[in-house]
């Protein structure tokens, strides 16, 4: 990873250079409830701030410590955020103030920031600290002419300060914000609520239990909703959508059911803000009594309570505060006058800024519809991902009676190709279940395109996938074999069974696949039908979509590894571990786990080195060594370079850095593929697949003619991908253009722009094209209209 500037393009791109920072000065506070992943925010505030040339503050203790003033506020260096990242909460402090809510106390707060000719601040907490936070930026000047009066301050000092900047990152674990995807630490409090239901379901299944989950969200059902999607919860109870009156009898009538088919257990998610339709509370309480009185079942309760705040953050959380953070230095450097106080965020995988006074309004707007009992509106109010989760929760979680299925007499096979992915069998189960509401019949395929061609081809019904959502690898099997050889037997295969469409899971060779069988129609009618591919691989290498099933988890490891390394190299000092990650000639689980475990360099198959850039990097950590972090962390895609391989790295840094530091080498290898799958995972697999299912179902409808399926248009052969802010169904015969078959990579990959990131936040000078950074938007424009080949996931 050389740190020299790319060579300009003649471009429409804008660099941060023009960006100067010098004369600045920025201050960072956390405030309100701590969120993991806010550290990583404050991590990357500092750095960029320090990078540009500003002078960076800590404010300790959120607005306590401004108001209070002294030793609350500090200034920061490079070096007093190293070893942040990997830590949980807020390592300068958060507390709820009392006093900042006085006109009195905003004075003092005001004083002590013009002492330090701070008028930039970078506020990372919840809805209120921002509110707090923006007030505070409209009494600024009438502020700083009362402090002149008092004589605390002189003219000079008012007229320099006299602009005071705002830009909010929200952490919240609630996920309870209006006009973002994703809040700092929403991600971890879902990985640590996932921790406990699985644990819980192991104990549960050998006594044929039920348990009742209490999960945080006083006023938001985000957390609840999404942990229910994740685990197939029988039942969950959200502040937004109360259940119907009369809910006891059909919520006992599903648990009984559940049991009848054959399931040995039963979990029932509450929110604790949960009420119903008259408003009242719905405590775990309630409910386990009344499962115990209506059923008899041995039931317990279990309530999570502030484990959900603790523990290290999740990689999405990192890489979202670390993304924001320096997101939330360029808009303060933009930032004019006229600007209205932004808050940073994620919309799909876009970095977007919104003004914070409209997303707070409607974030009030939502308790409102709630207050009022009108609850349609409150779910729509918060958003299209809120939405959709809940839409798919309700078609995965009730099994309609067959008498009231539509009957469409449709088959449809579903089955895993390539090497497996954590994912794939909760979206297995979803496929299956979503086809059945349909009304298809689904057909399960063991052992990819070779079981295929084998015959092993069973029908798979709604009870077969239970409690598949939080199983690792491939239950269906899974290989690597191509249709290519076996067409014919393929074909044979299709006209026994009666297949009318086909659902395949995979990475790149799933891709490879329905581009011979799409180039296959030609010659085999069988294979026109109506054909789509979920992209899940580790690797993330498959074009036409953003993220892909199975990439998140992977990265999850990776970081949790390094985190590992890190601290065993904290004690031994002087140390410097290279890391290989897996990828194939797809640098993305090397970059971003580089990003999220905060490496000093990356090497990538994508960003040619040479020996000169070797002997750059070990110089850079020679003079890290000098200052008080005394470690390093160097990753390296498998298949980077063919001759500067992982052992010719270790060996060149340990002759290079001899006296200086010493060198470990680590090669991460297949548990990279395994374990649980990450709550992303488990609700991005269980969510596309929803959506192609239903793309299929539409597709079937539109080719039915004449008594059969007939479907050889290229937009019924496709990739349903997430691009940017949207779910898109791509013809894969389209997307043959976008890919470099040689080395199995997209030609154009989107995380190639955290790279910059990466490497100021490692403090290699670079260019970082900000072009593509957030412009300010509005929130009610932030959703895209829904078309039919795209929906906001």
């Amino acid at each position: 990873m050389a740190g020299t500037a790319a060579p300009k393009r003649q471009d429409t791109r804008k660099f941060f250079e023009n960006l100067s920072g010098a004369g600045k000065s920025i201050a960072v506070l956390t405030s309100g409830g701590d969120a993991q992943g806010m550290n990583a925010a404050v991590r990357a505030a500092v750095r960029m701030g320090i990078y540009v040339g500003a002078k960076v503050y800590f404010i300790h203790e959120g607005y306590q410590g401004m108001v209070d003033g002294g030793d609350n506020i500090k200034e920061a260096t490079w070096e007093s955020v190293s070893s942040m990242l990997q830590v949980g909460g807020t390592v300068i402090g958060s507390a709820r103030c009392k006093e900042f809510r006085t006109h009195e106390g905003r004075l003092k707060a005001a004083h002590n920031l013009v002492q330090h000719s701070i008028t930039n601040l970078c506020v990372i907490g919840g809805d209120g600290s921002l509110t707090g936070a923006n007030l505070f930026r409209e009494e600024w000047s009438g502020l700083l002419d009362e402090l002149v009066q008092q004589g605390l301050i002189d003219d000079e000092a008012a007229r320099s300060n006299s602009e005071l900047h705002i830009v909010g990152m929200v952490g919240s674990i609630d996920n309870d914000f209006c006009g973002t995807d994703m809040t700092i630490g929403t991600d971890s409090a879902l990985h640590r609520i996932i921790e406990v239901v699985d644990a819980i379901m192991t104990t549960a299944q050998s006594h044929q239990r039920t348990f009742v989950l209490e999960v945080m969200g006083r006023h938001c059902g985000y957390l609840a909703l999404v942990s229910a999607l994740a685990c197939g919860a029988d039942w969950v109870f959200i502040p937004e959508m109360p259940p119907e009156d009369g809910w006891e009898d059909s919520m006992c009538q599903k648990l009984s059911e559940s049991r009848s088919r054959g399931s040995r257990l039963n979990i029932i998610i509450v929110a604790e803000g949960a009420i119903d339709r008259q408003g009242q509370p719905i405590t775990s309480g309630f409910v386990k009594d009344l499962v115990v009185r209506c059923l008899g079942f041995d039931t317990r309760v279990t309530i999570l309570g502030h484990v959900q705040r603790g523990g290290t953050p999740s990689a999405f959380d990192r890489i979202l505060a670390s993304r924001m953070g320096v997101e939330a230095v360029l808009a303060l450097l933009e930032a004019s006058a006229n600007t209205p106080a932004c808050v940073v965020s994620l919309v799909g995988n876009q970095a977007v800024r919104l003004p914070l006074m409209e997303c707070v309004q409607m974030t009030q707007e939502v308790q409102k519809a709630m207050d009022e009992k009108k609850f349609e509106e409150a779910v729509r109010l918060r958003g299209r991902s809120f939405e959709n989760n809940l839409s798919t929760y309700r078609l995965l979680s009730y099994r309609k009676a067959d008498s009231e299925l539509p009957n469409s007499s449709f088959n449809v096979a579903v089955l895993n190709v390539g090497a497996p992915a954590a994912g794939m069998n909760a979206a297995v189960r979803s496929a299956v279940r979503v086809g059945i509401t349909e009304g298809h019949k689904m057909f399960a395929v063991s052992d990819g395109f070779e079981g295929f061609y084998k015959g092993q081809i069973k029908e798979i019904k709604w009870g077969d996938v239970g409690g598949w959502t939080g199983q690792g690898g491939s239950l269906l099997g899974t290989k690597r074999t191509l249709p290519g050889k076996h067409l014919e037997k393929i074909a044979e295969q299709i006209r026994i069974h009666n297949i009318n469409a086909l659902l395949v899971i995979g990475g790149f060779e799933a891709f490879e696949s329905l581009l011979q069988l799409y180039e296959a129609r030609a010659d085999y009618e069988e294979f026109c039908i109506p054909m789509c591919m979920l992209p899940a691989t580790i690797s993330n290498n498959v074009p036409g979509t953003d993220l892909s099933i199975g990439a998140d988890t992977s990265l999850n490891a990776i970081v949790e590894t390094c985190d590992r390394i890190k601290q065993s190299a904290s004690g031994t000092k002087r140390r410097v571990f290279i890391i290989e990650t897996m990828g194939g000639y797809c640098g993305y689980l090397a970059t971003v786990g580089g990003l999220a475990a905060g490496a000093d360099t990356v090497y990538i198959y994508e960003e040619p080195f040479d020996i000169r850039d070797l002997q750059g990097n070990v110089e850079h950590l020679t003079q890290k060594m000098k200052t008080s972090i005394q470690r390093g962390l160097v990753l390296r895609n498998e298949n980077c370079n063919e001759n500067f391989t992982t052992d010719f790295i270790y060996q060149l840094y340990t002759e290079e850095g001899r006296g200086v530091f010493d060198c470990r080498k680590n090669i991460l290898g297949h548990m990279q593929q395994g374990g649980a799958p990450s709550p992303f995972d488990r609700n991005f697999g269980t969510k596309v697949a929803a959506k192609a299912i239903q793309w299929i179902t539409r597709t079937l409808k539109d080719s039915y003619k004449g008594g059969r399926v007939f479907a050889n248009s290229e937009d019924t052969a496709c990739l349903l991908g997430m691009r940017r802010r949207a779910l898109v169904f791509q013809p894969v015969s389209q997307l043959r253009d976008e890919t470099d078959f040689v080395h199995r990579i997209p030609k154009e990959q989107w995380w190639l722009k955290l790279r910059p990131l990466m490497k100021i936040l490692a403090k290699y000078k670079t260019s970082y094209d900000v072009s593509d950074s957030g412009q300010l938007e509005h929130v009610t424009r932030v959703r895209p209209k829904e078309s039919k080949t795209s929906a906001t996931i």
